[in-house]
């Protein structure tokens, strides 16, 4: 009895580890560039936005460089699996940030705005089925993520995110994330073009985070060092 309950439990949670992986690669190609819009909203209804170029490999590497508004442009980012720096060209050098800081204000965070893969950062604890949905509780494999807890509720027809609360090591609920506007962006990406985020810390701000562009793309590994920070623009070329 032992055993076969042993085999069950293997089973299964061979199948979520799965699941989360068909999610990411859903979400977006392992090599991939893309085009996004981030917008933050204030309680008094004003907005900002800013416009970035992101280029993404393997499941833990990612740079980002600001193409508007002009007072941002030229600042770039690079992320390699927990580590993270911001390169200004004011400052001439790349500076060490953390996956909490946001290097645009609002909701979200730099975890947020450079999302790699879920399966690299995060192991499946639990599976559950509800109606039209699959919900995956999910744990931090360190303490270096943003997020200690994730509860993810995935739409069964496009394996991909409708729903992920974010909480803290001791259970507090630090964000929500509404993924929304399921698009077509050719090459077999079918994902939410939105994703709009809310906190019980932030009052009556939101933060949206809309994709334009999400092409497959090789680069080559130079393009994801400290020493080419700096030249990320180039990558659009």
């Amino acid at each position: 009895m032992y055993k076969l309950f042993t085999t069950i439990l293997l089973a299964t949670s061979l199948f979520a580890s799965d699941l989360l992986l068909q999610v990411d690669k859903n979400l977006q190609p392992g090599s991939s560039e893309s085009y996004k819009k981030l917008i933050n909203i204030e309680p008094d209804g004003s907005k900002k936005e800013f416009l970035l170029y992101q280029a993404k490999t393997g499941s833990d590497k990612m740079v980002s460089s600001f193409l508007k508004p002009e007072s941002e442009k030229g600042r770039n980012t690079l992320r390699l699996g927990d580590n993270m720096w911001l390169y200004m060209p004011a400052v001439g050098r790349p500076i060490r940030i953390t996956s909490m800081q946001s290097v645009v204000g609002g909701v979200f965070n730099n975890s947020d705005i450079m999302r790699v893969d879920f399966s690299s950062e995060y192991t499946v604890l639990k599976q559950e089925e509800k109606g039209d949905e699959y919900i995956l509780s999910l744990k931090a494999k360190n303490d270096t993520v943003a997020y200690d807890k994730l509860i993810m509720s995935i739409d069964k027809k496009t394996i991909t995110p409708k729903v992920i609360e974010c909480y803290s090591s001791t259970d507090m609920l630090i964000k929500t994330l509404f993924y929304k506007d399921i698009k077509d962006f050719g090459n077999g990406i079918v994902r939410p073009a939105v994703v709009e985020t809310v906190s019980p810390f932030y009052k009556d701000y939101k933060s949206i985070m809309v994709y334009g562009k999400i092409t497959p793309k090789e680069f080559a590994p130079e393009a994801f060092t400290i020493d080419n920070i700096n030249k990320v623009n180039d990558l659009r070329r």
